[in-house]
């Protein structure tokens, strides 16, 4: 049966997107089972038929495995991509494998093989199987001399995490790839994704998934970042319709190969408030941790006007919209857990 997440950007978004079952393309997803994911997957074989999807992973999924075909694959390993890029018949790579921005610090060779090695062998296959390639960024490329305030698209990139390093290796080499041989390559420079189906995953900006967990179970909330710490933000059902309209757009629109794209900037103060309006009597202490230094490199909102104008991204979720929304989801789950 489909999520009603699955029904909802399917019924909500159906008619921004053109009608693809004329020629359904077949793609390849890697990191299916990260946070975006996830939700992509089942989007994705809702849209183009579950056989034309594949889900990989290093971890096997008891969600996407029985709904449709999946694989295991370490992204490091090029043979193995080429051997499942050929085995599906894949048109279209969807690469997602990547350790975020915390559990990168953590580990930082890992981070480097995973995330660096993996977009080589992805955009290796690519160029010789004449592959679509979407590999999401983030706003981890950008660091303390970056324009904090409406970061541009074209800017200073020079990131203090290993994350954003692999990340901005990423778009070059996406970049050289697209003049090199011609490869089509996509992405967008991800903000804070906020989800209500999977769990934090490691990085910097997942105080905002679980502070909604922590409301609805304690009623109150202690973050590891400071009260004013000012991010670029999106609700998961907006992310997964901007990708998949920049997935899907004409590329005689595109003027460059990675955007920024974003929807909304707020504080923890400020979506401790806006829970706070939903659930009353809900409380936020603060205790910073490593974590407040990361984000304090990081841009405190996005211009992505070039994405707007391209290819027509606009969010649809503002901070009250999806604070409800995320409550009345999570409460859900949470009910589930305590029985």
């Amino acid at each position: 049966m489909a999520s009603k997440f699955t029904s909802l950007v399917s019924g909500r978004f159906s008619r921004r997107f053109a009608s693809s079952s004329a020629a359904s393309p077949r793609v390849l997803v890697t990191g299916a089972n990260g946070q975006i994911g996830v939700e992509l997957v089942p989007f994705l074989r809702s849209r183009y038929g579950a056989a034309n999807v594949l889900a990989t992973d290093i971890r096997y999924s008891p969600v996407l495995a029985p709904a449709g075909p999946f694989a295991y694959l370490d992204v490091t390993d090029s043979s193995a991509v080429q051997k499942l890029v050929v085995e599906h018949g894949a048109t279209t790579v969807i690469h997602l494998a990547s350790l975020l921005s915390a559990v990168g610090e953590r580990n930082p060779a890992l981070a480097m093989r995973v995330n660096a090695r993996g977009a080589e062998n992805i955009l290796d296959a690519a160029a010789q199987h004449g592959l679509k390639v979407f590999a999401p960024s983030t706003i981890a490329v950008f660091g303390a001399s970056t324009p904090r305030d409406m970061t541009p698209d074209p800017t200073i990139m020079r990131p203090s995490t290993i994350y954003g390093v692999t990340k901005v290796y990423l778009e070059l080499l996406g970049d050289y790839y697209s003049s090199k041989f011609g490869v089509d390559f996509r992405s967008l420079r991800y903000p804070g994704i906020i989800s209500n189906k999977a769990l934090p995953g490691g990085g910097t900006t997942d105080y905002a998934v679980e502070i909604y967990y922590e409301a609805l179970k304690k009623n109150k909330y202690s973050c590891f970042l400071s009260a004013n710490t000012m991010l670029p933000m999106m609700y998961m059902p907006d992310c997964i319709r901007g990708s998949v309209e920049l997935i899907e757009a004409d590329r005689s629109r595109l003027t460059q190969n990675t955007y920024n794209m974003t929807a909304i900037s707020f504080t923890p103060a400020e979506l401790a408030a806006a829970i706070a309006k939903i659930k009353p009597g809900f409380s936020i202490s603060y205790a910073p941790d490593f974590r407040q230094k990361i984000a304090d490199s990081w841009p405190r909102s996005i211009n992505d006007e070039r994405a707007r104008k391209d290819w027509g991204w606009k969010p649809e979720f503002d901070l009250h919209k999806m604070s409800v929304d995320m409550l009345q989801e999570l409460g859900k789950t949470v009910k589930s857990e305590l029985k």
